[in-house]
């Protein structure tokens, strides 16, 4: 399990260099490393759970601001039964459920923006529920701080990719367009297998991979 301080001596062995301005921006090499990971693989790693209420007349809830993708939605009927939402776009509905004044059972959600979601028919009283999102890992930090994370799940689970993805950044920064290209083939690997094993995760031994969406996968078994 690497740490933060593993993968800054790492960058700084592998490139041979530790001078004071590199190292001042290897914070930012890694930085990078991870938001490019967070975009490029589809793992399970990166889901959360939390809890959310979907207040009475209010069709909006927020999300975190580490948010990238919704997953699911769902809320619990008061027979304790929990409810999936189904995903639509905002035009739908908006059509759907033209009078955000009118309360009814939520059906639907959509994506509105980065920060909330849109729910509609707008509840009729408030309901608890939970959403399932695809979230930014916390950062890595240095341990001199306060409340840093050191480890985390790119560096736990993923640390050749966020080597190889910090490598890309720290080669860039020094302008060694050769070995660049070597660090680039590497990433693509490194994030192949991670989809491969994502893969893999989404199926059991008797049945073909499901949809990260959910439902049956739209691929055929065999075809290229």
């Amino acid at each position: 399990m690497a740490t933060y301080s593993d993968l800054s001596t790492a960058l700084i062995n592998t490139t041979e260099n530790d001078g004071t301005e590199f190292t001042a921006e290897i914070p930012n090499f890694i930085s990078r490393a991870e938001l490019r990971l967070t975009k490029d693989i589809d793992d399970s790693g990166l889901d959360e759970y939390s809890a959310i209420t979907l207040t009475a007349s209010n069709a909006a809830v927020s999300l975190g601001d580490r948010v990238r993708i919704v997953r699911n939605v769902n809320f619990t009927t008061s027979a304790g039964s929990k409810v999936n939402l189904l995903q639509r776009t905002i035009e739908y509905c908006n059509d759907y459920w033209p009078v955000s004044a009118s309360t009814g059972t939520p059906r639907y959600y959509a994506r509105k923006n980065n920060t909330s979601i849109f729910i509609v028919p707008t509840p009729t009283s408030t309901l608890t529920g939970e959403i399932q999102t695809v979230s930014q890992p916390l950062a890595l930090a240095s341990a001199t701080g306060t409340s840093v994370t050191t480890q985390n799940y790119f560096s736990n689970y993923c640390y050749d990719a966020l080597f190889y993805a910090a490598m890309m950044e720290a080669t860039m920064y020094m302008k060694d367009w050769n070995t660049l290209t070597a660090w680039q083939g590497q990433y693509q690997a490194a994030v192949t297998t991670l989809r491969n094993q994502a893969r893999r995760t989404r199926q059991d031994d008797m049945a073909v991979a499901a949809s990260p969406a959910g439902g049956p996968d739209t691929l055929q078994s065999g075809n290229p």
